[in-house]
C-alpha cells in the first residue's frame, strides 16, 4: 500500500526533495539551479535531478540494486564533494527524503495505519545514507589523490627548472672563468 502511494505521488516527492536539496546552496546558486532548466546551460541541475529521480525509483522497488543506488548517489555526491560543503551538509539530502515522504504522504500514512511500512522504508533510507557516505569518501579520496598528484607534478617541474638554472649558472661561471684566463 505504501509503495502504491509512493508511486502515485512520485513527481511531488521528487519535486519537494529536489527543492530541499537546492535550499542547501547559497541563494544565488539555488535561484540559478531552479531557474535554468536547459541541461546544457545547467548540467549540475540536470545531474542532481537525474540522481534524485533514480534514487526515488530504486527506493520504490522491493529489492533495490546496490549498484544502481551507488550510481545515482554518485551523480549527486560527486558534485557536492567538490563544493564547499562539510560531509554532513553534502549528505544531508538523503535524509531529506524522510521529511518529504512524511510531508507528502502524512495524511495517508495516518489514515491507513502505514507506520510499520514507513519505518521499514525509513530504515532503507538510512541504509542508503550509509551507502552515500561510502560514495562520498570515495569521491573525496579521488580529489585528494588528484591534488597530491598535482603537487608532485609541480614539485618535479620546480626541480627541473632549478636543475636547468643551476646548469646555466655553472656554464656562465665556466665561461667567465675561461674569459678571465684568456684575458690574462
Amino acid at each position: 500500500m505504501l509503495r502504491d502511494l509512493l508511486s502515485r505521488k512520485r513527481s511531488s516527492i521528487v519535486e519537494k526533495w529536489f527543492d530541499l536539496l537546492l535550499e542547501t546552496y547559497p541563494e544565488d546558486t539555488s535561484k540559478f539551479l531552479r531557474r535554468e532548466k536547459d541541461p546544457f546551460a545547467n548540467p549540475v541541475r540536470n545531474t542532481i535531478l537525474q540522481g534524485i529521480e533514480g534514487l526515488c525509483d530504486e527506493i520504490l522497488k522491493e529489492d533495490e540494486s546496490p549498484e544502481a543506488l551507488n550510481a545515482f548517489l554518485d551523480k549527486i555526491i560527486r558534485i557536492r564533494a567538490v563544493q564547499d560543503f562539510s560531509p554532513s551538509q553534502a549528505l544531508a539530502f538523503v535524509f531529506f527524503l524522510k521529511t518529504v515522504i512524511r510531508d507528502v504522504l502524512g495524511k495517508e500514512i495516518r489514515e491507513n495505519h502505514l507506520h510499520e511500512p514507513l519505518l521499514l522504508l525509513e530504515s532503507r533510507i538510512d541504509e542508503m545514507a550509509l551507502r552515500a557516505f561510502d560514495v562520498y569518501m570515495g569521491c573525496r579520496e579521488e580529489i585528494y589523490e588528484l591534488r597530491v598528484g598535482e603537487v608532485k607534478r609541480q614539485r618535479e617541474a620546480a626541480f627541473r627548472m632549478l636543475e636547468r638554472s643551476e646548469r646555466a649558472a655553472k656554464k656562465r661561471l665556466e665561461k667567465q672563468e675561461t674569459s678571465s684566463r684568456d684575458a690574462d
